[in-house]
């Protein structure tokens, strides 16, 4: 079951006669009211998590809806456009009624901008949160535009609390869950539902050199730029390769300065991504916050350790010192990757740690975890 973050356990007398309230009966017809579709060249790791939720749902014999903004994919669960990127917000609630019509569970994916559908929605809804983005507004909208960030950030804190009164929301993880306490919400709402993975088959060859990847889109505050800023000081110890894998609104600025040894991919697929993260002799995650960091579980069910900050999200993805290391400024980011690019026994030993770990999660667990928090929503 999923985990209530923090509750306590309350267990009746020895002896006392057990009473098991009747459940309701699963939402059949559930709407998932997101930012973009899996197939969107923006998409990352909140559009997966939902992609394999509709889609693990919809084999399970329910009726998923996806409603979201930009181009529609086709996939064995609806996927419908709202509108446009940012337009969509406004649109959602008329393209609900337009094309959805109604639904016995509609899930409102919080990713900073709310739809707000308690509001207009009146019946049960589910909040999933990846993070809560209080510090991330001010990095995005800073100087001059610092308004918009006071704005946007009083707005999310205020659609994860005031506009949402009852019922639960899940969040990725223990970080995330701390966050939304922090901002409001009560511990006993929050339910924590954890990213999963595929198990990714037969593993690649590790790379005889020395290979380290950073995976993720090119957004301010996956910090890349503290990444190659950090290469420099690697490299003349370590030597090898650094490959940025992904693709975004930074990437022009980001391969300006880039030295050398450093490698931009762009967009790759996923059999060219299991194949760098079994090649890779460390995964770089340098990212200021994150809900869970799905992309060190998918390192690590290659055998692949990580080299994070100690930051929301990672801290809960990493184990620190057995499945990767957990830095708490650049001076120790720079040292543990050097640290751990030199000691062949140690990787080795991490790697196989985080394999271990990596198989505690798996996306049909998750899909029962969020499907008993579904169930809980339409009571």
């Amino acid at each position: 079951m999923p985990q209530h973050v923090p509750s306590p356990l309350r267990t009746a007398p020895p002896g006392a006669p057990q009473h098991t309230p009747a459940l309701p009966p699963h939402p059949r017809r559930i709407v998932f009211l997101a930012h973009r579709d899996l197939g969107n060249p923006a998409a990352g790791g909140s559009e997966l998590l939902v992609d394999r939720l509709a889609d693990g749902l919809t084999r399970l014999g329910h009726q998923v809806t996806l409603l979201c903004g930009g181009p529609a994919a086709f996939r064995d669960y609806r996927v419908v456009s709202a509108g446009g990127t940012y337009d969509h917000y406004l649109r959602a609630r008329s393209a609900f009624a337009r094309q959805v019509g109604d639904c016995d569970l509609l899930v409102e994916v919080c990713n900073g901008v709310p739809y707000l559908a308690p509001l207009w929605h009146h019946g049960p809804t589910l909040c999933l949160v990846n993070h809560v983005h209080t510090d991330l507004w001010r990095m995005r909208f800073g100087g001059p535009l610092a308004p918009a960030a006071r704005i946007g950030r009083r707005l999310e804190h205020w659609a994860l609390t005031g506009a949402r009164q009852r019922g639960p929301v899940v969040a990725v993880s223990a970080s995330t869950a701390r966050a939304l306490h922090g901002i409001g919400v009560p511990r006993e709402r929050i339910r924590v539902v954890h990213n999963g993975v595929t198990d990714p088959g037969p593993r690649a060859e590790r790379s005889p050199e020395p290979l380290f990847v950073a995976v993720g889109r090119l957004v301010e505050y996956k910090r890349i730029d503290l990444l190659l800023r950090l290469w420099e000081r690697v490299r003349p110890v370590t030597g090898g390769r650094l490959v940025i894998v992904g693709d975004g609104p930074e990437r022009e600025r980001l391969e300006r300065p880039a030295g050398p040894g450093v490698e931009f991919t762009g967009h790759v697929s996923e059999a060219e991504k299991h194949r760098l993260l079994c090649a890779a002799w460390l995964l770089l995650h340098p990212s200021a916050v994150e809900g869970w960091g799905l992309v060190v579980t998918e390192a690590a069910a290659r055998g692949t350790p990580t080299v994070a900050f100690d930051v929301p999200g990672l801290r809960d993805s990493v184990r620190d010192g057995e499945t990767g290391v957990l830095a708490r400024g650049e001076s120790s980011f720079a040292a543990a990757w050097c640290a751990v690019a030199l000691d062949a026994e140690r990787r080795e030993s991490m790697g196989k740690a985080a394999l271990e770990h990596a198989a505690r999660y798996r996306w049909e667990h998750t899909v029962r975890e969020f499907r008993a928090v579904a169930r809980e929503a339409v009571r």
